[in-house]
């Protein structure tokens, strides 16, 4: 594996030493986002292979729930502070220090922010450990019928929460990487967390008395193999921190000033995500499993193609920014929502059409019944509904952020994160489960388009002549598919009796023919390769 991301990062480094300082190479855009795309791919497979293992380990049990909550909530933190607020916080200010300060001042830079951080995580895991039992009562409160359940959530929590610290730090190594063209050992990163907890499944729960702190233990050291293997990589960069507290360093200042609104930007989607688990574990027992499982499958696009989109262009706009060129600025912008719809509607379709196809074929084995199956390709749908707005979110986003603009995002976060509330409360009890990702599709499609609309009258984004050809794509490529996977459809199996290969094999039929249909629609249409450059 490391020689793996040596030579991919030899293929970006080639790039950067042809690519000036301050004025970045387009075509390096698409190229970096499919660097990212792929080792986010494999990491996003072995994602699935893990919560495989867990569905079979653990099925859709109280334990089960128990465990899920006491991984979701470092993770809900990982999300919404390590790749949501920090990274928006800490790329714009290490590009702008890139562009127009000396390499030691950079170094300084990152010196004195990884001590700060280093400091804050520290109190806060201690923090939270210590008070575990209320934690749990604050994100599942409905565990408070069961107390054994509620135990045991907390002492799991004691064991995963350190997850959190050794995460951040690696984000915060990330995000030195990403601003220096290395894409490739962060995107990669991830695959140590599903490799950690699958050898913490099949190996260890498996045999356990207690499987879900088997798992959790898992979740503990895949966070410390993270942060260790991206030190080798900052060294021979020279940017290897040397941590030191230095709250007054004028980068700090900047980063604190734009880190606590940013919270309430790009991060809302996981808040929302959050409150359905507060309500859901009022709801019959399985109901977190299931959103959980479905939520898995809504993330893989996500977490391909926006994020992986998002990575890339986000040091680009700060660097446009920066070296105030507004054209540039809106032309990437431009370019990777062109790129990100191209994606995001045929996955929307594809995840809502084939919910309980993939979702038999992935996690139906061991404990998991059929009856999980069919509530969690319910949620799945109700995911689907709000994925392009979702995957809008992650691009839109850093169009504020390069900026070092988060008063807009909060403002529109907090609409969005109410909208949510109420959008909750409307439809979870006639829908339950199914309610709670329908709310939760509804206030991303409201997030996304505020935020598309802010930028739109600010001037930062202007359609190109590239959106006529993509309209006519997107139309007649994604009926294309709709129609394949109709007429696969009306074979009318029963994916809850059918054999694991016999499955997959229907899956990986329905999967590929619709890739080559879509893209075989695509050309028809006059998309060429040409149309992806930026």
């Amino acid at each position: 594996m490391l020689q793996f991301v040596g030579m991919v990062n030899k293929i970006t480094m080639s790039e950067n030493k042809i690519t000036p300082k301050k004025t970045p190479k387009n075509t390096s855009l698409l190229r970096s986002g499919v660097l990212v795309s792929i080792c986010t791919f494999l990491s996003r497979i072995l994602g699935l292979a893990r919560d495989s293992a867990l569905a079979y380990v653990l099925g859709a049990s109280a334990g089960a729930d128990a465990f899920y909550v006491a991984f979701k909530i470092p993770n809900f933190f990982r999300r919404l502070f390590a790749e949501g607020a920090f990274a928006q916080a800490f790329v714009p200010v290490l590009s702008d220090y890139r562009v127009n300060e000396s390499k030691e001042e950079v170094r300084a830079l990152i010196s004195a922010v990884s001590g700060s951080l280093a400091l804050v995580l520290l109190v806060v895991t201690a923090l939270f450990m210590v008070c575990a039992p209320w934690v749990v009562y604050v994100f599942a409160p409905g565990f408070a019928a069961d107390g054994e359940q509620a135990r045991l959530a907390s002492e799991l929590l004691t064991i995963t929460f350190p997850y959190l610290l050794f995460i951040s730090l690696t984000a915060l190594a990330g995000g030195i990487l990403n601003a220096h063209g290395e894409y490739a050992v962060p995107a990669i990163t991830p695959i140590f967390l599903n490799i950690s907890l699958l050898i913490a499944t099949l190996v260890f729960a498996r045999n356990a008395l207690a499987a879900e702190t088997a798992v959790a233990w898992g979740v503990f050291f895949a966070g410390l193999v993270q942060l260790l293997f991206q030190m080798p990589f900052l060294a021979r960069l020279k940017l290897l921190p040397m941590p030191t507290l230095q709250f007054r360093h004028p980068g700090v200042k900047r980063i604190l000033i734009l880190i606590g609104p940013a919270l309430f930007g790009v991060s809302v989607g996981q808040i929302n995500l959050l409150l359905d688990t507060v309500l859901a574990s009022f709801l019959q027992t399985g109901s977190i499993t299931w959103l959980y499982l479905s939520d898995r499958l809504y993330e893989l696009p996500l977490g391909i193609f926006a994020i992986a989109i998002s990575t890339v262009i986000l040091p680009s706009l700060s660097r446009s920014f920066a070296g105030k060129d507004p054209k540039a600025f809106s032309a990437t912008l431009d370019w990777a929502l062109r790129m990100l719809l191209l994606i995001a509607v045929p996955s929307a379709l594809a995840l809502f059409m084939l919910a309980e196809p993939l979702i038999a074929t992935i996690f139906y084995r061991g404990e998991l019944t059929a009856l999980d199956v069919t509530k969690a390709a319910q949620s799945l749908q109700a995911y689907s509904l709000g994925l392009i707005f979702m995957m809008l979110i992650k691009v839109l986003a850093p169009g504020y952020y390069a900026r070092q603009d988060t008063r807009t995002p909060v403002r529109i976060g907090i609409i969005a994160m109410v909208a949510n509330m109420v959008f909750n409360l409307i439809l979870v009890w006639p829908l339950g489960h199914v309610g709670l990702a329908l709310a939760t599709s509804l206030s991303a499609a409201l997030n996304a388009f505020l935020l598309w609309r802010g930028l739109r009258k600010q001037g930062h984004h202007h359609f190109s002549r590239q959106w006529k050809l993509i309209s006519r794509v997107l139309i007649v490529a994604t009926a294309a598919l709709a129609v394949w996977i109709y007429v696969f459809l009306q074979q009318g199996l029963v994916w809850t009796q059918m054999s694991d290969l016999h499955r997959v094999g229907e899956v990986l039929l329905v999967v590929i023919g619709g890739v080559a249909v879509y893209i075989v629609g695509a050309g028809v249409m006059g998309l060429r390769p040409s149309s992806f450059k930026h």
